[in-house]
């Protein structure tokens, strides 16, 4: 591996301690670890939120944060893994727009700043200290992460409009009778 240089060791760094945290966010949807709701929970709270079908979405999301998070710690596939990190804080950052910026308030804050770290995984990579660097980049080409970068958007904007369209039929429903 050579000589370690300090841009290594700090990607390392974040990508170790996002990763760390966003996957045991993924297991408190998906298992109810660490105090979580497990996906039964999760998927009753998405439901009321609009994310339909709770069962399907809280397994998404739950999946995205936990394989993204341990893809992160990884550093294998780091694109993908970064790009699943970034969209699902996306949609938890739609989801608590209405609260304002700050997390004390219930904001977007932490969501919005995990996923911009996450985006900025895509564009530097895992660095050297990772498996992506020990497999010669098998699962980090250019295109992925280009592919990654790109996708992160369009996604988050469609999990959005499914949960806005879902939710604009329910208050037509409740106008109708």
């Amino acid at each position: 591996m050579g000589c370690l240089r300090a841009g290594d060791v700090a990607v390392l760094g974040v990508r170790t301690a996002l990763g760390a945290t966003i996957f045991s966010h993924g297991t408190q949807k998906l298992f109810g670890w660490f105090g979580g709701g497990g996906l039964r929970g999760t998927a009753e709270g998405f439901e009321q939120m609009g994310y339909r079908p709770g069962q399907t979405m809280a397994l998404v999301a739950g999946l995205g944060e936990a394989a993204g998070g341990a893809s992160l710690v990884l550093g294998l596939g780091t694109p993908a893994g970064a790009a699943a990190v970034a969209g699902t804080m996306g949609v938890a950052s739609e989801m608590h727009s209405a609260n304002g910026f700050f997390n004390a308030n219930g904001g977007y804050e932490y969501p919005a700043l995990i996923g911009v770290t996450a985006m900025s995984l895509i564009v530097s990579g895992a660095g050297r200290v990772s498996l992506d660097h020990v497999t010669g980049r098998a699962l980090d080409r250019p295109w992925m992460r280009a592919l990654a970068g790109v996708s992160v958007i369009p996604a988050v904007g469609a999990v959005v409009a499914r949960k806005r369209a879902a939710l604009a039929a329910d208050q037509a429903s409740a106008e109708n009778g």
